[in-house]
């Protein structure tokens, strides 16, 4: 029937051409006109009935696709394995970019540190934190920068408020060796207290023990890898990072922190290692020795620390690091939730075992200004008074910086 109805069409269309035109065509014109017309249908309802098979695969597809996600049979256990890992699993990470006008050097810009956070919550006891950092921009040979793992370890929770970490982990010492995010400080640079002496950033691996021993009362206990220096060496150029670190002699660090007062924090440390050489020159055995506290009353705050190093062994006596220490203050006043001022008196010794050696001492000042709680311009000034530890002169600091969790 259809055939009929589309020849009749056709017959009509070419009889109603033929009546317009000038010259009616003959019958053998007319049929093959017609010949040609019924081509080009078949064509049509070829292509036609091509869509119509593939619609219907289609259709049947959805169909058993939705049937599946009903039954629960497709799909459901990987959805909820994903949905699962997304929500255990945290990413975060912080970054600084720095300019310093410095008195006796070049002028620098520095992308000082770029780090990232990877966590996951195995279970509720147990979880994983990392942190992987690129500092100055660019590693490599002959290349100022370095890519460092700073933490990896393994946290469990063995008792109500006692954890143990196992891997990489900060040493507990100091205000900045934890916290040192830069919306968390003043400064654009962290102080030269806690980067020369105690030295900041500081971490190991090991084990240590956690926890709440009262309300506000806290406890750390750590046995890690220790430090390996020169005989007479820098302190800070004896961190070995845990890349494949020499561990002939490790070390003990104890800390203890009371925060049952709302704005205070009062800690100390205590740290011991038989031979910070790791026997390759005489035994020196070396105590650091950490005290803080932290004051925070409304828009005033201050912040107060003082560290010291103990160092038994020949080649220290001589280059006068068998005592190093420092201290410094730092008020602070918060004019608005965004803008904060600061000023901060530090004196710091390195060589203090000799009767020759003055201390260094630093007068900083400056601000911060929080776009975000967690986003902050820097600007400060640096005043060297005394410069007797080879310091780099005085300078004009500015910075930027941002963590995000």
């Amino acid at each position: 029937m259809l055939k009929k109805s589309l020849l009749a069409t056709a017959i009509g269309l070419v009889a109603a051409t033929a009546q317009a035109a000038d010259n009616t065509p003959s019958l053998e014109e007319m049929w093959q006109i017609i010949q040609a017309q019924q081509a080009e249908i078949k064509s049509l309802k070829s292509q036609l009935g091509q869509t119509d098979a593939k619609l219907q695969q289609t259709e049947v597809k959805v169909a058993a696709t939705a049937d599946a996600v009903e039954k629960g049979v497709v799909g459901s256990e990987t959805l909820n394995k994903v949905a699962n890992w997304v929500e255990k699993t945290k990413i975060g990470g912080y970054g600084e970019h720095h300019f310093n006008r410095f008195e006796d050097k070049d002028d620098q810009v520095d992308a000082h540190r770029f780090v990232l956070f990877l966590g996951h919550q195995f279970s509720d006891d147990v979880r994983f934190f990392s942190e992987l950092e690129i500092e100055h921009g660019l590693s490599g040979d002959d290349k100022p920068g370095e890519v460092e793992l700073e933490q990896a370890y393994i946290e469990w929770d063995y008792a109500a408020n006692h954890s143990a970490q196992i891997g990489q982990f900060l040493i507990p010492v100091g205000i900045l060796n934890e916290t040192h995010e830069p919306d968390t400080f003043y400064g654009t640079e962290r102080n030269l207290v806690e980067k020369n002496i105690i030295p900041t950033t500081w971490w190991e691996t090991g084990a240590q023990s956690k926890g709440e021993l009262l309300p506000g009362l806290s406890y750390n206990l750590a046995l890690h890898s220790g430090l390996k220096t020169d005989d007479g060496g820098s302190i800070r150029g004896g961190r070995q990072k845990s890349a494949k670190a020499t561990a002939e002699d490790l070390a003990y660090t104890g800390r203890v922190k009371y925060t049952g007062v709302p704005g205070l924090e009062l800690a100390a440390t205590v740290q011991y290692q038989q031979d910070i050489t790791q026997g390759a020159a005489s035994e020196a055995s070396a105590w650091l020795t950490e005290a803080h506290a932290i004051y925070n009353a409304g828009p005033f705050g201050v912040r107060a620390l003082w560290a010291q190093w103990d160092v038994d062994g020949d080649g220290f006596e001589l280059t006068g690091r068998d005592k190093q220490d420092g201290w410094y203050i730092e008020p602070s006043f918060k004019a608005t939730d965004k803008l904060g001022f600061f000023a901060r008196y530090s004196e710091y010794n390195n060589e203090a075992g000799l009767s020759s050696s003055d201390d260094t001492e630093v007068w900083e000042y400056g601000l911060n200004y929080w776009l975000t709680p967690t986003v902050v311009l820097k600007a400060d000034y640096t005043d060297f008074v005394s410069e007797s530890n080879g310091s780099d002169g005085d300078a004009l600091n500015l910075g930027v910086g941002w963590s995000f969790y």
